[in-house]
């Protein structure tokens, strides 16, 4: 029996003598009629999907020092750092996904309209939202799916979140990169995503991450984009994406074709948004960060401290 395949009681009940009661491993085999190695597997699955949730509830005095220094230097209502890994690097996704969700947990009110984009970083965080009962929320996606995926889809975070918050969910039921222009345009102007875009603009909140260029990209890893597309990005003086439009690294849009086949919102149809949130953090997506900041007007930014620190230099 797979450690995934424990029945939520059972691992709900290990997960409480272990954490809440303080018995040590042994003692919970014996209690639970297991072994000692299954209950550490158990342990260990329970924290990975989000059963079992560990927060350090105090911060690095850096991190706070550099959430004040970006609300001051980028009008931020808030900031949220975090230490950059030292060891995994590739855990940073998780970690801000993670404080993301904590902040949500916190934002959503009742009958709140919230936009969504969609990303690992994004999705890694839906364990940590807290389960509610239906109240009246309201779920748009951003932009459309993919049409192949690996072990996790990232554009499944809309609908996942909706789940999460017992919400009325809005989907744009299509791909992200129409095959040209004029199938683009049509699929807009569905009397379905005509309303759902409609809604877009007027939403109280919308949560974004951001993408980058380089090999680890999610365009490269999903074969959403040719490398030929990408490297005429890149020429085109592309940085990254916001919403799946590319931008370059002062925000504006730049003239390319693959912006032409985008099957998204407008990200300046976020400009009425009553809090828009970006949620991204690495080195290699300071640049992308830094663009869409001066593209958009966040009011809170989910990020690492390699990347604050870069930030508010910028602005000194």
């Amino acid at each position: 029996m797979a450690e995934t395949d424990v029945a939520e009681d059972l691992k709900t009940r290990i997960a409480w003598l272990y954490y809440s009661e303080g018995m040590t491993q042994d003692e919970v085999a014996q209690a639970v009629g297991l072994t000692r190695a299954k209950v550490l597997r158990i342990l260990a699955n329970a924290r990975q999907d989000g059963s079992v949730q560990i927060r350090v509830t105090t911060k690095l005095s850096g991190c706070v020092a550099l959430e004040r220094e970006l609300e001051r230097l980028w009008g931020l209502e808030r900031a949220i750092v975090v230490p950059t890994p030292t060891k995994d690097r590739s855990a940073l996704n998780s970690i801000i996904g993670r404080e993301l969700a904590y902040y949500l947990n916190g934002a959503v009110r009742p009958d709140m309209s919230i936009g969504l984009g969609w990303g690992s970083t994004l999705v890694s965080g839906v364990p940590y939202i807290e389960q509610r009962g239906a109240n009246g929320l309201k779920v748009i996606s951003l932009l459309g799916g993919l049409t192949r995926v690996a072990r996790v889809n990232p554009s499944e975070y809309a609908w996942r979140v909706a789940d999460k918050l017992s919400a009325e969910c809005f989907l744009m039921a299509g791909p992200v990169f129409a095959p040209d222009a004029t199938t683009r345009d049509a699929l807009m102007a569905h009397g379905g995503i005509r309303e759902l875009s409609e809604r877009a603009q007027a939403l109280d909140m919308a949560i974004l991450s951001l993408g980058d260029l380089t090999p680890h990209s999610i365009f490269a890893q999903y074969g959403l984009l040719t490398q030929g597309e990408i490297t005429s990005l890149e020429k085109a003086g592309a940085v990254g994406d916001v919403l799946c439009r590319f931008v370059d690294a002062e925000g504006q849009i730049v003239d390319h074709p693959v912006n032409d086949r985008v099957f998204a919102v407008d990200p300046h149809d976020l400009a009425k948004c009553r809090k828009l949130v970006f949620a991204s953090g690495g080195w290699h997506k300071y640049t992308i960060i830094r663009a869409a900041m001066l593209m958009l007007t966040p009011s809170v930014l989910v990020t690492d401290e390699e990347v604050a620190a870069r930030l508010c230099a910028d602005r000194r």
